[in-house]
């Protein structure tokens, strides 16, 4: 009498045991590649401008689907994502955050006195973008040139992240 286990454990004859597929290598990408996808991972920023946030997607993919082949593409994408996430992101969730404030605020007479504030600080962080953009411009011009570029303050969380 077969058990159950004696049933599992025995190949069937029928059953063709196919071999393991051979992974493939991962082909680098060439000089002239590396500078065009990092300069479009810096470029991403702009499509910011029209759908306000697909450029923190776009380098981060940028990023997923290169970070084995290129070191170079995948540091400049990080870079670009973290910067576009700082500054579209985060300049976004602080106007929001302090208009909140002030709202809530406004209940009591300090809300009123605070608004002034905010309205100074909303335009200050309304240039947040302007800045990431140019900023970003300037990075994927510098790429395609084969530079490195580095974002001032970014560049070495970028480098620790990845």
């Amino acid at each position: 009498m077969n058990t159950e286990n004696e049933f599992y454990s025995s190949p069937s004859p029928e059953r063709e045991v196919l071999p393991a597929p051979n992974p493939t290598p991962v082909q680098p990408l060439s000089p002239a590649d590396e500078r065009t996808w990092a300069m479009l991972a810096h470029l991403s920023v702009l499509l910011n401008l029209v759908t306000g946030f697909l450029g923190v997607g776009a380098a981060l993919v940028v990023y997923l689907v290169y970070k084995d082949r290129s070191r170079y593409v995948a540091y400049q994408a990080m870079q670009a994502f973290l910067m576009q996430l700082i500054f579209w992101a985060g300049g976004g969730l602080l106007i929001g955050v302090m208009w909140a404030i002030v709202g809530a605020l406004s209940a009591i007479l300090i809300g009123i006195l605070l608004i002034p504030f905010a309205l100074v600080l909303t335009f200050v962080l309304l240039l947040f973008p302007v800045v990431a953009v140019i900023y970003g411009i300037v990075g994927g011009i510098r790429c395609s040139n084969g530079e490195d570029f580095r974002y001032w303050l970014i560049s070495d969380w970028a480098l620790h992240l990845m």
